[in-house]
């Protein structure tokens, strides 16, 4: 991958990364957003973010675009590149400009929508080790290595039962381990039927030719199929830790968060201890928090 010196990669989060104040700020910089995902949607999905994926997914896509829409004009005329974590490889592939916003708030409701609905399952974090620890855990239990976020950070997805005995086996071998509070086993086969569904409202969306890069962590690569990597992205793993590397090979030093909460600023730092990473900061409107 050719990037230009002095290329800055920008981070848009995925599900989990909501704040108490992501609704007001994105009201203050871009109320036509709220108006779009609200109608999307069917109803606001800012004060119901922390209930389900159905709100949580466009709520968080829709605060990361106001963000980045004010972002943008600061930064005009410097290389980027954009990099999503699950949900936020919307985000990516809007900066990158492959994908209208409003298309994108559009999609981000039926993402949320369709993996609400094919909700089977669970997550647990594990915590400390490395990645082959991990893997080892999940193979002895039937589950997925869902995300690879971080040096000691790794998730994995699957049936309820097994992901409650992979807890107590990362305990039992001096590993940390958390279940997480979602309602299906992301990023595992347990979404085909999400898949399936998404695959046709991405057939009815209009994609464009990119003005910039967006790197996939699905791929580890450029996209230039964005179907394709949005719809395989549901049922395969985030490899979060693996896209910061090969940015930073390929000379990115400099990544900057533009969505709600600091999630990926502070997977940067655990990655990329000499990287610099910072969430931007919405001064404009400081007064609304």
């Amino acid at each position: 991958m050719d990037l230009q010196p002095g290329t800055i990669a920008i981070l848009f989060p995925g599900q989990g990364s909501h704040t108490p104040e992501m609704g007001d700020e994105t009201r203050a910089l871009r109320p036509d957003l709220v108006e779009h995902v609200t109608a999307v949607v069917g109803e606001d999905p800012f004060p119901l973010a922390g209930e389900s994926t159905r709100f949580a997914q466009p709520a968080i896509l829709c605060a990361s675009l106001a963000r980045w829409s004010s972002l943008a004009p600061a930064i005009a005329g410097t290389p980027i590149v954009a990099l999503g974590h699950s949900l936020g490889e919307l985000g990516a592939l809007v900066a990158s400009g492959h994908l209208d916003e409003l298309d994108a708030l559009t999609l981000a409701a039926e993402r949320g929508r369709l993996m609400a609905a094919a909700g089977r399952g669970g997550m647990v974090a594990v915590l400390g080790g490395s990645i082959e620890d991990a893997t080892a855990l999940a193979d002895a239990h039937g589950l997925t290595v869902a995300n690879d976020n971080a040096p000691g950070q790794v998730v994995l997805a699957g049936d309820d039962d097994a992901t409650r005995a992979a807890a107590r086996g990362a305990r039992g071998v001096g590993l940390r381990a958390l279940r997480l509070d979602v309602t299906g086993a992301f990023h595992s086969p347990a979404m085909a039927s999400a898949r399936d569904g998404f695959v046709a409202a991405l057939a009815a969306t209009r994609f464009r030719e990119a003005t910039g890069i967006a790197f996939s962590p699905t791929t580890l690569a450029p996209v230039h199929d964005p179907g394709d990597v949005l719809a395989t992205a549901l049922t395969s793993p985030v490899r979060f830790r693996e896209a910061l590397l090969a940015l930073d090979r390929a000379g990115v030093a400099r990544f900057v968060e533009t969505g709600p909460g600091e999630v990926l600023t502070k997977l940067v730092g655990r990655t990329l201890p000499t990287a610099v990473a910072a969430p931007h900061v919405l001064r404009e409107i400081a007064d609304v928090a």
